[in-house]
C-alpha cells in the first residue's frame, strides 16, 4: 500500500475503537490515512488519538473556515485513493443512500469521485431491518462496496450479524479495492468453431490470446495461517505454485485477475493484481471485496478451524495448551450461495484417499460448477507437477501428470471455453 492514501470516515458507534487499530494497520502496510471524525464517533474515540496514530490532522467540522481555505471539502474528498467508512452505522448508510449532506462526512461522501468502501456495525435487528437492507442494496447498486458484518455477541447483549469485521479483514478488503484497476471492459471474442475452442490457434491463424479480455477472474492460492499466539500458527504445506500458475495463465489469455494469496514466497505473475492475506477470515473478506467477477478459481488450502490466539507467547513450562476451536466460514460454499455468485465457480479438493469419490461429494455439497481434485499424499503440495481429476456436471476427466504450469494452461483454456 506504499504511496496509497485513505480517507477514513469514523462513524458513531461502540465499534469506532476498531478504527484506531485499522489506522495503525494501514500505516504499517505503508499507506497514509486522513481521518474524518463524525460527531457521533467523537463520543467513542478522540481526534487526538486518531491524529497521533495517523500523524495527520483530523477533520471534524464542515464550517471550519480556516480549513475550507486551506483544503476545501471537495479537494479533501478527492485527494485520497479510497474512501473508507468505518464503522458505517445504520444512520450514516441511510444518509449515503439518500444523498444527504448535512455534515462534513456526508458532504465528503457526496462530493467524492473515488471508490467508497463501507464496513457496517450495528445492532442485529437494525442490520436485518428492511430499511437497512434496502439502503445497502441501493449503495451496492450505486457502486459502493458494503462489507458483510461479522456474526457474534453485541455490546447490547444480543447475538447475530452486525458486528464490525476485524481490522485485519477490513485491511484486506481495502487492499483488494486498491489493487483493482478501473478500466473499460472490452468485448469478449467468441470462438467461431470447434477447432478454435480446442487448439492454441484458430483455423485462420489468429492466436487465442485475448480470449478472456474483459473478464474479471478471482484466484485464491497458498495456505492460510491461523495464529495461536504471537509466534505460532496453524498452517499447511500448500506452496501456492498451482494457484499462481493458474493466475498467470488466465492473465496470459487477457483476463483481469485478482489473486488473493496466503503467506507464500512467490513472485506476482505479470499483469496480475495481488492481495496478500494471512487468515481464512482475511481471505474471505478479500474475495468478497473483489466481487463481482465472471469466474472464481479457489485453489487456496484454507484452514477449516481457528482458535482464539493468546495475547502472550504460550510457555512450554505451562504444559500443553488447551485450545478452543472455532470453525472458519466456508468461502467456496458461501460464494456459491451469494447473490454475487460468479458465472463459473471452481473449487479444489486436496485428498489422500478415494480422491474422485470425495471430490464428487464435495462438488455436490459446496454447490460449485467444477472441482479440481488431486492426490496430495506425495510431494504435490510443494512440488512442481500435478495429476488432477476435473469433476464437472458432465462427469470426470483424469489428466496425465504434468507440470503445474501445463496444468494451469490447460485449465485456463477450459475456463475460456466455458465463459465463451
Amino acid at each position: 500500500m506504499r504511496g496509497k492514501r485513505i480517507l477514513l470516515i469514523v462513524g458513531g458507534g461502540i465499534a469506532a475503537y476498531k478504527a484506531c487499530e485499522l489506522v495503525r494497520l494501514i500505516r504499517k502496510a505503508g499507506g497514509a490515512v486522513t481521518c474524518v471524525l463524525t460527531e457521533g464517533g467523537s463520543h467513542f474515540v478522540t481526534a487526538m488519538t486518531l491524529a497521533a496514530l495517523s500523524e495527520n490532522k483530523v477533520y471534524t467540522s464542515l464550517f471550519d473556515l480556516k480549513d475550507e481555505v486551506e483544503m476545501g471539502h471537495i479537494q479533501l474528498s478527492r485527494a485520497a485513493d479510497l474512501v473508507v467508512v468505518c464503522p458505517a452505522t445504520a444512520d450514516l448508510m441511510a444518509k449515503m443512500a439518500a444523498g444527504i449532506a448535512d455534515d462534513l462526512a456526508t458532504t465528503l461522501l457526496l462530493a467524492t469521485d473515488k471508490k467508497v468502501l463501507a464496513a457496517p456495525a450495528m445492532n442485529v435487528r437494525m442490520w436485518q431491518h428492511e430499511a437497512t437492507r434496502r439502503n445497502v442494496a441501493r449503495l451496492r447498486g450505486d457502486g459502493v462496496t458494503v462489507l458483510e458484518p461479522d456474526e457474534g455477541e453485541m455490546a447490547c447483549g444480543e447475538y447475530g450479524p452486525g458486528r464490525l469485521q476485524e481490522p485485519e479483514a477490513i485491511l484486506a478488503a481495502i487492499q483488494t479495492q486498491l489493487s483493482v484497476r478501473a478500466e473499460p471492459v472490452a468485448a469478449l471474442p467468441l470462438a467461431t468453431s470447434p477447432e478454435e475452442k480446442d487448439s492454441p490457434s484458430t483455423s485462420s491463424g489468429r492466436t487465442v490470446e485475448g480470449r478472456l479480455a474483459g473478464r474479471h477472474i478471482i484466484v485464491t492460492a497458498g495456505p492460510t495461517h491461523e495464529p495461536i499466539d504471537p509466534v505460532r500458527v496453524i498452517a499447511n504445506r500448500s506452496s501456492g505454485k498451482q494457484g499462481f500458475a493458474i493466475a498467470e495463465a488466465l492473465a496470459d489469455l487477457g483476463a483481469r485477475v485478482t489473486l488473493v494469496s496466503g503467506p507464500v514466497g512467490l513472485a506476482t505473475p505479470a499483469g496480475v493484481d495481488r492481495v496478500d492475506v494471512e487468515t481464512a477470515r482475511q481471505m474471505e473478506a478479500a474475495v468478497a471485496a473483489a466481487l463481482p467477477a465472471d469466474a472464481a478459481i479457489l485453489v487456496a488450502a484454507v484452514a477449516d478451524w481457528r482458535v482464539e490466539p493468546s495475547a502472550a507467547k504460550l510457555k512450554k513450562a505451562d504444559g500443553p495448551p488447551s485450545l478452543s476451536w472455532e470453525q472458519n466460514s466456508d468461502i467456496l460454499a458461501g460464494l456459491a450461495s451469494s447473490d454475487q455468485r460468479p458465472r463459473l465457480l471452481v473449487g479444489f479438493a486436496a485428498e489422500t484417499e478415494t480422491v474422485v469419490e470425495a471430490a464428487r461429494a464435495k462438488r455436490d455439497r459446496k454447490g460449485c460448477d467444477w472441482i479440481v481434485a488431486n492426490d496430495v499424499s506425495g510431494d504435490v503440495m510443494g512440488g512442481d507437477s500435478n495429476e488432477i481429476h476435473l469433476i464437472t456436471a458432465d462427469g470426470v476427466e483424469s489428466w496425465d501428470k504434468a507440470s503445474k504450469h501445463d496444468v494451469a494452461r490447460r485449465l485456463a483454456d477450459r475456463i475460456a471455453n466455458a465463459l465463451a
